[in-house]
């Protein structure tokens, strides 16, 4: 008889329930984040199930992959598609577990990609990466704003950036202070900056992915590894329209006999990859005139945020084509 198996996840334990094809429950238990507590566990019974359900929590990866490795089939489940019956007078951890392991034994659960270990590393530390970025700026601009509140005039970005740049206030002074934390702060930052584009850019550089990406105009190395590690394998979209709604390239709109009956979730999606390709957008309109052209036709009829928008869309769906063919990027064909 085979089994299923469901586990809620938690950020401490998480509860594990494997039922049978009559929806009996044969193990019921809560432990702790523990891998050989929940091998041990499952061990009775690893012949039989047939799959273990996950929820995509933050703390997915250890579980995941430890279960993979030691031969398990494992399904990452999209908790946001996920539904319970709204009659229900009490849900807990138990009765979730229950739930993943019911929907799979229908065949109706609702999954997500395990995206690969070897490149999941390299991928997140290009996130930490624009984080880093995002704190860099803040102490640029800080330092910007203090010499121009106090000064009167502005330094720009490559001028602070430079080794002979000199803070211009007396040494000792509390503006002085103020402002050299700041510019500690961006040289730290900085350095760290640089390490990991190093490094990933030495791991995956060499991709055919990476090389038709950066064949693009507006589209350098940093925005070429994003796209192509928080893409993965563009095999699993099935059409240029679903990576475009993957990438929050889409609007997100309900409507019913031509009328609008509300909204959807904008930021279902991978925000990362709606930054990359914004970012694109706006290198490839500045300097394509075709891209420049096409933005300048949808701003005189919305704005400017709805246009770069639409040039992002274009981009996408370019992307997506190029990468299931093996094509280069032919602008032509993008704004025909």
């Amino acid at each position: 008889m085979s089994l299923y198996c469901g586990i809620d996840l938690h950020s401490n334990n998480h509860v594990v329930v494997v039922i049978n094809e009559e929806d009996k429950k044969v193990v019921d238990k809560r432990i702790d984040n523990n891998l050989d507590a929940t091998i041990e566990l499952l061990a009775p019974f690893k012949e039989q199930i047939k799959a273990v359900a996950i929820e995509s929590t933050f703390n997915w990866y250890w579980l995941v992959d430890g279960l993979i490795e030691k031969d398990y089939q494992v399904e990452l489940v999209n908790t946001a598609a996920v539904k319970q019956y709204d009659g229900l007078k009490y849900s807990g951890d138990h009765q979730d577990a229950f739930h993943l392991a019911h929907l799979m034994r229908l065949g109706i659960l609702p999954t997500g990609h395990i995206y690969p270990p070897e490149f999941r590393q390299v991928r997140d530390l290009l996130r930490r990466r624009r984080q880093l970025v995002k704190q860099a700026s803040s102490h640029m601009v800080s330092i910007q704003n203090q010499i121009w509140r106090s000064l009167g005039y502005r330094v720009s970005c490559t001028d602070i950036r430079k080794a002979s740049f000199i803070l211009p206030f007396e040494v000792g002074s509390f503006l002085f202070h103020s402002a050299h934390s700041n510019l500690m702060m961006l040289k730290a930052l900085d350095l760290q900056i640089d390490l990991i584009e190093q490094q990933t850019l030495s791991a995956v550089k060499l991709k055919d992915e990476f090389k038709l990406l950066t064949g693009i105009t507006g589209i350098g190395p940093i925005l070429g590894l994003t796209i192509m590690l928080e893409t993965g394998d563009i095999n699993r979209f099935s059409a240029a329209g679903n990576y475009a709604s993957y990438c929050r390239c889409v609007n997100s709109i309900r409507e019913s006999n031509g009328k609008k009956k509300g909204a959807g979730n904008r930021k279902a999606g991978n925000k990362y990859l709606s930054w990359a390709f914004s970012e694109a957008a706006h290198f490839l309109v500045r300097f394509d005139k075709k891209a420049k052209r096409f933005y300048e036709r949808k701003k005189q009829k919305r704005n400017g945020i709805v246009a770069i928008r639409a040039v992002a869309h274009k981009l996408a769906r370019a992307v997506f084509h190029m990468l299931k063919n093996k094509q280069a990027f032919d602008i032509d064909r993008v704004f025909s």
